[in-house]
């Protein structure tokens, strides 16, 4: 099976869709902290799902890993440890701009570092803009770009738009402009690496792309062997981080029933909310069918987690010469799906006439980048 971009932009689309959808279980997550469902969920989303189905679609899998070359692994390595890095410090903008601007700057410049820095580094800009197909795909790149401005700009509208009241009810306490811009610059530019780690790993791909053809299946599959090295680096970054947050806060019981502070849960003794109650004053032991069922949410999160990835890989493989704009497609994609979300979720429902137009001008922008770059792609490939 040879490209096809808009199959491609159809994948991506789902990658984006579960990108944006994984932070719905931990809805449901009660009275446990934060870096307790983080790594639950991080173990099933680096460790587990991602040799599990690469062994279902990839023959001789661990042959191919062992195949690789040593230089190969070891910078999808590096460069996913750099993104566990972004993916950390991308809470803490998030902390300090709000979800509007954190999202929006973090993911703006993740965006241009992670597509355009591949085929510089490759020495391929020169051929890319020369060329028409080229030319649009950079288009729907600065596309995509433009709508997280504007995607931003509406997320600022809403905060001058909600008092401090509300603010303070919602967690954002610590508004930092200055703070804030510094860190969301640095999680989007360590954020980007994923992608590098992902054209790092192109020799373990072409290894399992020889071994699905000698099967008689389809390349589709490739990059899945190249997920599990990169997510082995970001694991590590996040297991560090977690390791030392459980120390710090001695939540290490919570694993076996403790009670923790979740501010996204319920209170299990009383039904309230835990914006209604300190759920440090909850002593009583986590119930073991909440507790499974925490683990089971966590879990969850993480498998969807990763099927953003599992799409972006087969999405890559559909995009022809140009796959460096599988990036934009996937950054366009997460932010179209957690707008669709917040729509769902109401958090408009109260915002100007010219924030909600924002929020739409935004999202119409986000699609059409993703028809752009598709279609750019298409030009090469027809």
């Amino acid at each position: 099976m040879g490209p096809n971009p808009f199959i491609g932009v159809i994948f991506h689309w789902l990658g984006g869709l579960c990108s944006a959808s994984n932070f719905i279980p931990f809805r449901g997550i009660k009275r446990w902290s934060w870096e307790i469902y983080w790594i639950i969920q991080g173990v099933a989303a680096w460790l587990i799902a991602p040799p599990l189905l690469a062994s279902i679609f990839v023959p001789h899998l661990f042959r191919v890993l062992r195949a690789a070359p040593a230089s190969s692994i070891g910078w999808a390595i590096f460069w996913g440890i750099l993104w566990g890095v972004g993916g950390l410090t991308f809470g803490l903008a998030i902390r300090y701009l709000g979800l509007g601007l954190g999202y929006a700057i973090a993911l703006g410049f993740c965006t241009a570092f992670g597509t355009l820095i591949p085929p510089i580094f490759h020495g391929q800009m020169h051929t890319i803009i020369s060329e028409r197909s080229g030319q649009v795909i950079l288009c729907g790149v600065a596309m995509c770009i433009l709508a997280i401005a504007v995607s931003g700009a509406a997320g600022y509208s809403k905060e001058q738009e909600i008092s401090e009241e509300d603010k303070a009810a919602a967690g954002e306490r610590d508004f930092s402009f200055v703070k804030g811009l510094i860190i969301a610059i640095f999680a989007g530019i360590m954020s980007s690496f994923f992608a590098f780690g992902l054209d790092a790993g192109k020799p373990i791909a072409d290894i399992a792309r020889t071994e699905l053809i000698a099967a008689g299946s389809t390349d589709l599959w490739s990059n899945l062997p190249v997920l599990i090295v990169v997510l082995w680096g970001g694991f590590v970054t996040n297991l560090i981080w977690s390791a030392i947050l459980i120390i710090r806060n001695r939540s290490i019981g919570q694993f076996a029933g403790e009670p923790g502070d979740n501010p996204m849960g319920t209170a299990v003794v009383t039904g309230e909310t835990l914006q209604d109650i300190d759920p440090r004053h909850l002593t009583q032991r986590i119930s073991s069918s909440v507790l499974t069922r925490n683990y089971l949410l966590a879990a969850a999160a993480g498998v969807i987690w990763y099927f953003q990835f599992f799409f972006y890989s087969m999405g890559t493989t559909k995009m022809g010469k140009y796959d460096f704009a599988s990036w934009t497609l996937h950054m366009a994609s997460i932010i179209i799906f957690a707008n669709l979300w917040g729509i769902a979720l109401k958090e408009w429902k109260d915002t100007s006439l010219r924030t909600r137009l924002l929020v739409g001008c935004g999202l119409a922008l986000l699609i059409g980048s993703t028809v752009v770059v598709g279609y750019g792609s298409y030009l090469k490939v027809s």
